[in-house]
């Protein structure tokens, strides 16, 4: 089962309410993999620091059987940080 998750500084009630509607299908498209197994959550309000500034960041992990390696990975990171930039406001 593939599975997004992504840890951040941002409060919760900063996260939009449809975050994790919207990654879902960006997450299995990237991957090739359906929707309904995909998993997305989000781990908000962590003490975190990205470049010595605690400005709003986040960090994701992708975990999937296949689909990965490290010219796959730029790809996946690419859609799915354009999402968490957008969405988050993150860096």
């Amino acid at each position: 089962m593939p599975h997004l998750r992504i840890e951040t500084n941002v409060p919760k009630n900063k996260i939009p309410d449809d975050f994790v509607f919207k990654a879902i299908p960006l997450l299995a498209k990237s991957l090739g993999k359906p929707e309904n197994y995909c998993v997305v959550s989000v781990i908000p309000d962590l003490p975190m620091t990205f470049g010595g500034t605690t400005d709003p960041c986040a960090i994701a992990n992708i975990m999937s059987i296949g689909a990965l390696g490290v010219e796959q990975n730029k790809k996946h990171a690419k859609v799915l940080f354009e999402l968490v930039e957008k969405e988050l406001e993150c860096i």
